[in-house]
């Protein structure tokens, strides 16, 4: 099975700079599609940014030329540097990846950004 483990989050002010990490685990090939998606409160869950085994990334329009998703020299582990806070990026955030055609998930780690 699958297992992925994110760390990285905490408080910041607004302007600040956040960096978050994801390692997968298990019975998996080294190299997966993943990404991360964000739930603020009461708010929906939605698509913060993803990477493809070729490299390939897309992002949410809200978090475009203020966040990079990239991977380290180690297998299945992702980054979200995130960059240029604002209150609306207040959410936890949830690490994804893609094996056997099915979306995994790791618990979240808590952002708070401050004005």
């Amino acid at each position: 099975q699958v297992q992925l483990v994110e760390s990285g989050g905490g408080s910041v002010q607004a302007g600040g700079s956040l960096r978050l990490s994801c390692t997968g685990s298990g019975s998996i090939p080294s190299i997966l599609p993943m990404g991360w998606y964000r739930q603020p409160p009461g708010g929906p869950r939605e698509l913060v940014a993803r990477i493809s085994t070729d490299g390939s990334t897309d992002y949410a329009d809200s978090v475009k030329g203020r966040f990079i998703i990239a991977r380290p020299s180690a297998p299945n582990t992702v980054y979200l540097q995130m960059n240029f806070l604002t209150v609306d990026d207040t959410a936890v955030y949830y690490c994804y990846a893609l094996a056997w055609n099915r979306d995994f998930w790791g618990k979240g780690t808590l952002v708070t950004v401050s004005s």
